[in-house]
């Protein structure tokens, strides 16, 4: 039987393979990286307290699917790490907070992939000691954090087969490794190839409302020293129409078995502007992302306070007083616009229903 030791001692090795880890587990804590404060200061938050976690990710202090999905399986052993050694009592405290997490968000489907994984496994350890319940928890929690960690890896190496040397690629959100848990999606497609000596350049779209392509991939690009220009969402059709770049790689929050991709509003005007201009449009996302069981119509997209759209940030009001906003915070990308979809075991396309379900192992 694997123990948390021996997922925390993998866990120590593979950040030396990545330069961030965003969210972690400390001595019966979760401890998170708020990102609503980068790029101006580096504020590391620690809590025992599910509320406070569900909290963070409502905050977007903690964002990006695979990141959330992380964290709330981190939450869930949390509280039976913290529970007295009652197994009714750890039972009823992870189920608990499974049922707080569930509720954050309400579109990244890693969200309910972990908490789902996490609800099997307080199943299978029901009947076994106090320690064998609360370790083996730990245990999953972690190894789905490792599991992201090297699954990135892997899709860096993949999807760098579609990146040459002189490319210059459009990106949109955040999706390196404040997005997960640890290296990144997209954006970690785009390490991997700068990291091999190919000439990359990058336009980070500012990602209105709440800018995280101009304060996160920024700030990520900028540390990596991969040589970029920042642009505002409205530019995306210049750059692709005066032949700025010739590719965009984004991450997702959601893949339908369609092909459909459910991502950061704003994706879908990249991929329609890069379908319009000849330039292939590529996402990258682990295969957790996938939704092998939802229809289009059934997706719900999350939409957030106005005040994100007539405010920068909350801090400085743009509009009138009084202005109503309309706030939805992902949309959806049609498969005739995806020329790729990179995940950790491999690479689906042409007919992407068909490349979906073989990575899956479906028939």
């Amino acid at each position: 039987m694997q123990r948390s030791h021996d997922l925390l001692k993998r866990f120590e090795e593979l950040k030396e393979k990545v330069d961030i880890v965003p969210v972690f587990w400390n001595d019966g804590k979760v401890v998170w990286l708020n990102v609503t404060q980068i790029p101006w200061k580096e504020e590391y938050v620690e809590t025992d307290s599910v509320d406070r976690l569900a909290e963070a990710i409502r905050r977007l202090e903690i964002r990006g699917a695979p990141a959330i999905g992380i964290a709330a399986a981190l939450g869930i052993a949390m509280a039976a790490y913290n529970s007295p050694n009652n197994a009714e009592a750890i039972i009823k405290s992870s189920l608990e907070a499974a049922n707080v997490l569930s509720k954050t968000r309400p579109t990244a489907v890693n969200l309910f992939w972990a908490i789902e994984r996490m609800k099997k496994k307080i199943e299978e350890l029901s009947n076994l000691s106090t320690e064998d319940i609360k370790d083996g928890l730990l245990t999953e929690a972690l190894k789905i954090q490792v599991e992201d960690i090297e699954g990135n890896l892997r899709m860096g190496e993949i999807g760098d087969a579609l990146l040459e040397d002189g490319d210059s690629i459009v990106t949109h959100c955040n999706t390196g490794s404040l997005a997960t848990g640890g290296y990144g999606t997209a954006l970690g497609v785009i390490k991997t190839s700068w990291r091999k000596g190919k000439r990359i350049f990058v336009y980070p779209t500012e990602t209105r409302p709440l800018l995280q392509g101009a304060r996160l991939t920024a700030w990520e690009l900028k540390r990596e020293g991969i040589p970029f220009k920042l642009i505002t969402d409205s530019m995306v059709g210049y750059v692709f129409s005066n032949k700025l770049a010739n590719k965009a790689i984004v991450g997702a929050d959601r893949i339908l078995l369609s092909g459909h991709v459910v991502n950061k509003i704003g994706t879908y005007t990249v991929a329609s502007l890069s379908y319009l201009n000849g330039a292939q449009f590529y996402v990258a996302a682990p295969t957790s992302t996938i939704d092998a069981k939802s229809t289009l119509a059934e997706v719900k997209i999350e939409n957030r306070s106005e005040d994100e759209v007539t405010t920068v940030l909350g801090k400085l009001r743009i509009a009138p007083e009084g202005v109503r906003a309309l706030n939805p915070a992902f949309d959806v990308t049609p498969p005739q616009y995806v020329k790729a979809i990179i995940t950790e075991r491999g690479i689906a396309t042409e007919n992407l229903e068909t490349s979906l379900k073989k990575l899956l192992y479906l028939k």
